[in-house]
């Protein structure tokens, strides 16, 4: 706010101050013992002082604050006019260190020189100082009561306003509307009222007040009955609550409203626009937009946005080609049009043609290309934003952060963290949100757990993220002792979070406790089982090796299950080799969805395990005649600030002659250690020793072998795979990091292993 005192004017007054042993900034001036000659005439009598106080003034006004300083240093005499004019345009132009000195310069203030100088503390947002200064005051005026009612209460210290206002001497209507104001603002609107009730003699301001206040809380029926009691009502008065119904939904009561009001302006038009755009009326909305005698940008704006959030390009682009008053937001709302709709080519060629762009203008794109999968453009942009200076607000952060943990790219999102923490934004729930959840989809779970207790605020999210993560990290009993401290705080758990804790039930084994959970979780917590919760019980019991009441729980649902559910137990199937019942699954799963790739893979992988070839050949023939193909498999890891992307028996990597001979030594040492080929996982019939060598260069393996061979010891070897890893490469990943002596993280498509010293954090329960 105080950021337009520059270098030249500190340079410029230091100067003063040191030539000039009668400058106000003169350190070793003694103000308070200056006498004026008996003889000289008093200096507010002296048109020739008024002139020049005059030219300080205008001299301020436009910004000229060294002009206005030489003037003030050449001045034969300064009277308490001349001080204040300084004073005020310090403040005006955004310099309180000045003014603060020149305050305390002042030889003798007077009442204008105090209550500015109160109101400079307030803008600079110290309301301490200015309390300070309000107690010293000698005598005090109803502007100085008034402006600490009005500070108090922007500032949401309501106990404070109203104690001011108990104290003020000679109330009039600014100090009984400003603590009014400070109950409505701060949502104290029983208090509010009854102070209401007790006086008569409200202004219509005030009324108008009372009316907001209660459509900003979206009681609306006591806005109509105060509305209906005002002795006079204004155009804020009818907009206010034609505003209030329009918004909430009750366009019914808005257009009879809208109809009976007596004079309308832009604003009215306005709020009809966006009541009926909010509401889906898109004709109806056109309808008033055209018929609108004057528009404003907010006008074409409300009905652009109403085409956006239907995502009729078409209409909007017609619309904004033909906008006389387009502003920054008008651009912003095509470019938020064109992302979420998916056309981000589009919304660069906006972004590009902007002749200005605010900080909305850079996360509205980067989230465009964040939410399309082009995170790398997101990333560059984002990078593009610091170079162009603009201040990254909380959605860029939010959006560059979900980026990095889409991708998995951590040291990226430390650097941003490292970006946020200088931007000087908190650790509150918006952005803090999108940092837990970036360090828990990284592999990061311990970072993940430090952010967490680092938040100020934790909201639902906050909590659900980070047990969902403990989940899906494999460490079910910490999961628990979170969800267990949530409870303990006034945030109740709801259906998400009864999601996150089935799910670490699931993966950690823990069977009776997912049970429990289950079948209190509506008594407890009000949670009532939706599919997510069957699906994680499917699951839960089906890993667990309990078949049948994995079916009898599909039976005895409210609903029919899904593909996910027959999946769930499909998976089960596999696990623990019941062909029949994985038969049973897949059928259904086929009819349900029959281009689930993964599905079929599941199956053959069931028939392989059993030996069933002629049944794998089965299930490759159907899945060519149906047009299906499975989804190629790729890891991936972040190593020297680059993402390195591998495939089975990649041979494109610059490195991969490294990588295969460092795979060649750790086979045969991993064969010492007692590895053996989990040939079984082959969907091939043919010979084991070729079965073994289409194992020994999966993706992740490759990965791995490129993270020994380029991440610094000490520090974790973290991979990601796309689709689900395979049993074989599980277990030579333990081996690995017995052999090497490495900590390996391992994220596939269902949960994260974390791999030490040759066990995983899984317990080859997954």
């Amino acid at each position: 706010m105080f950021s337009r005192c520059n270098g030249f004017t500190r340079r410029f007054h230091a100067a003063v101050a040191a030539s000039d042993p009668r400058s106000p900034l003169n350190p070793t001036k003694r103000h308070r013992t200056t006498k004026r000659s008996k003889n000289a005439p008093p200096p507010a009598s002296d048109p020739e002082v008024v002139r020049w106080n005059k030219a300080i003034t205008a001299h301020m006004r436009h910004g000229r604050m060294a002009a206005a300083a030489a003037i003030f240093r050449r001045m034969p005499r300064h009277t308490t006019v001349s001080w204040n004019a300084m004073l005020s345009g310090y403040l005006s132009n955004g310099c309180f260190s000045l003014a603060l000195r020149l305050f305390d310069a002042i030889p003798n203030p007077d009442l204008v020189s105090f209550n500015t100088m109160i109101h400079g503390h307030v803008l600079n947002r110290d309301l301490a100082s200015a309390r300070r200064l309000f107690d010293q005051m000698p005598v005090k005026d109803t502007v100085t009561w008034n402006t600490m009612i009005s500070a108090y209460a922007q500032s949401g210290l309501v106990e404070e306003a109203r104690e001011i206002f108990d104290r003020t001497p000679h109330k009039n209507a600014i100090s009984w509307n400003g603590i009014l104001a400070a109950y409505v603002q701060n949502g104290r609107l029983e208090v509010a009222r009854l102070l209401f009730d007790s006086n008569s003699d409200w202004e219509t301001v005030s009324w108008n007040a009372m009316i907001a206040g209660y459509v900003q809380r979206r009681r609306l029926a006591e806005a109509q009955e105060l509305f209906d009691r005002m002795p006079e009502r204004d155009i804020v008065s009818w907009n206010t609550l034609i505003s209030g119904f329009a918004q909430n939904g009750d366009m019914s009561v808005a257009t009879r409203l809208f109809d009976e009001s007596p004079s309308r302006d832009v604003f009215t038009w306005t709020a009809m626009v966006s009541g009926y755009a909010q509401n889906g009326m898109l004709e109806d909305a056109r309808r008033v937009f055209d018929e609108m005698p004057e528009r404003n940008s907010v006008s074409w704006n409300a009905m652009i946005a109403a085409y956006v959030q239907c995502q009729k390009m078409d209409q909007a682009k017609e619309l904004f080609d033909v906008m006389p008053c387009r502003n920054v937001n008008s651009w912003n709302s095509m470019i938020t049009g064109y992302a979420q709709a998916g056309m981000v080519e589009q919304a660069r060629r906006i972004f590009d043609t902007m002749s200005q762009r605010d900080s909305v203008s850079w996360a509205a794109m980067i989230a465009g290309y964040s939410q399309g999968g082009s995170s790398e453009e997101a990333l560059q942009l984002f990078i593009e934003m610091g170079r162009y200076g603009e201040r990254t607000n909380r959605s860029s952060f939010t959006c560059v952060l979900s980026t990095c943990a889409d991708i998995s790219m951590l040291e990226c999102g430390k650097q941003v963290h490292g970006r946020l923490v200088k931007a000087g934004y908190g650790m509150g729930c918006f952005v803090g949100n999108a940092l837990l959840a970036m360090y828990c989809k990284c592999g990061s779970i311990d970072e993940a757990y430090e952010a967490f207790e680092e938040m100020t605020e934790k909201d639902a999210v906050s909590w659900n993220t980070m047990i969902a993560g403990y989940a899906r990290h494999g460490y079910g009993k910490e999961a628990l002792k979170v969800f267990n401290l949530m409870r303990m705080t006034d945030t109740r758990p709801d259906d998400v979070t009864m999601v996150g804790v089935l799910s670490a039930c699931s993966h950690a084994g823990l069977v009776d406790k997912g049970i429990n959970y289950f079948y209190t979780m509506h008594k407890d917590f009000g949670v009532t089982a939706k599919a997510e919760h069957y699906t994680c019980m499917i699951d839960l019991l089906g890993r667990a090796g309990r078949l049948d009441d994995a079916q009898a729980l599909m039976k005895d649902m409210p609903f029919e299950p899904d593909a996910i559910m027959w999946g769930a137990l499909l998976g089960a199937s596999r696990i623990h080799r019941n062909t029949e019942l994985g038969e049973k699954a897949a059928e259904r799963i086929f009819e349900m969805e029959p281009d689930n790739a993964g599905m079929y893979v599941l199956l053959s992988n069931l028939y392989a395990t059993s030996g069933k070839w002629g049944n794998v050949n089965k299930l490759r023939v159907m899945m060519r005649e149906r047009g299906v193909k499975k989804v190629p498999g790729f890891s991936w890891i972040e190593a020297n600030n680059k993402v390195h992307t591998f495939s089975v028996g990649d041979m494109l990597h610059p490195e991969k002659d490294k990588i295969y001979a460092f795979l060649e030594e750790l086979d045969m040492k991993m064969k010492k250690e007692g590895y053996v080929s989990a040939t079984e996982m082959v969907l091939h019939d043919v010979e084991e020793e070729e079965k073994e060598h289409m194992l020994k260069y999966h993706s992740e393996k490759l990965a791995v072998a490129f993270g020994i061979l380029n991440v610094p010891s000490g520090r974790p070897i973290r991979v990601i795979k796309n689709l689900r890893a395979c049993e074989d490469c599980h277990n030579a990943v333990k081996f690995i990091s017995m052999i090497e002596n490495r900590f390996i993280i391992l994220r596939d498509s269902n949960r994260f292993h974390h791999f030490r010293g040759g066990s995983c954090s899984c317990g080859d329960y997954w």
